[in-house]
């Protein structure tokens, strides 16, 4: 279900009580068509860069990723969890290719993160079919309620991270995140989560997105920090990056462009 039909206390009370919640249909197959060539755009465009890490240091100048992290659809269901005033954080794709796409090992986002207070919400936007075939997200249910663990180095494994939470984790708790595209899963900057390679010829693309409320202030030397967009409400206390304008031949090509000119 979408937020626009499902009941908002039901949804919270979910969220706090496993640290997720998953949403069906929340964005459009033709958006998600969108997405999912920005995606192949990007990766001709950085040919340099595993697709696991096309993050946020691109967003800056990139009108269509800014137009789908604003979606009203997005920042609807961001403002369930925090609030009326948004302002974008952080944006990845994680694009693992067939065959050969890397895990991320279990860690908790908020172990990463230069935030104060440490009030953020992930909505994690699936553009292709995510399944455990294919590296989905997998984690542990109730265990955003743990305190923020340290952080281990992992030489062992190529992963997306190169690091791993240095507690022992039983995955015997955790479950898979099944989504189609265009669904969203939400989940707690403190939960253990993770995703295994994907070893089929499915590619797995999603893309996490961080929501901030504009009282959260971004601890970064960089000001403003790269991926910083003010979205909805007041603006609060960081500074933002400009909104970048669409220029053809420039940027991604995409349906809406005409409004980012």
């Amino acid at each position: 279900m979408s937020t626009a039909t499902e009941n908002r206390e039901s949804v919270l009370d979910r969220y706090e009580r496993d640290g997720y919640v998953i949403l069906r249909d929340v964005i459009d197959a033709d958006l998600i068509a969108e997405a999912s060539d920005h995606v192949d755009w990007l990766e001709k465009q950085h040919p340099d860069v595993r697709p696991e890490q096309l993050g946020h240091t691109f967003l800056r100048d990139d009108p269509f990723w800014v137009r789908l992290v604003s979606d009203d659809r997005l920042l609807d269901i961001a403002e369930t969890f925090v609030g009326p005033n948004l302002a974008l954080f952080a944006s990845h794709y994680i694009s693992k290719p067939p065959f050969t796409g890397q895990p991320v090992l279990w860690h908790q986002d908020s172990a990463f993160w230069p935030l104060d207070p440490m009030e953020v919400v992930t909505l994690w936007l699936a553009v292709d079919h995510s399944t455990p075939d294919n590296g989905c997200v997998r984690l542990v249910p109730g265990s955003h309620t743990m305190e923020i663990a340290e952080m281990r180095a992992n030489i062992d494994v190529e992963s997306v991270l190169g690091q791993e939470i240095a507690v022992a984790v039983d995955e015997s708790d955790a479950v898979d995140i099944v989504l189609r595209p265009g669904d969203v899963e939400v989940h707690h900057p403190n939960i253990v989560h993770g995703s295994n390679a994907n070893t089929s010829p499915n590619r797995r693309c999603g893309l996490t997105i961080r929501y901030i409320p504009t009282t959260t202030r971004i601890l970064d030397d960089e000001q403003p920090y790269p991926s910083a967009f003010w979205l909805r409400g007041d603006t609060g206390v960081n500074t933002y990056q400009p909104v970048p304008s669409y220029e053809a031949g420039r940027h991604f090509p995409f349906r809406d462009s005409a409004a980012w000119s």
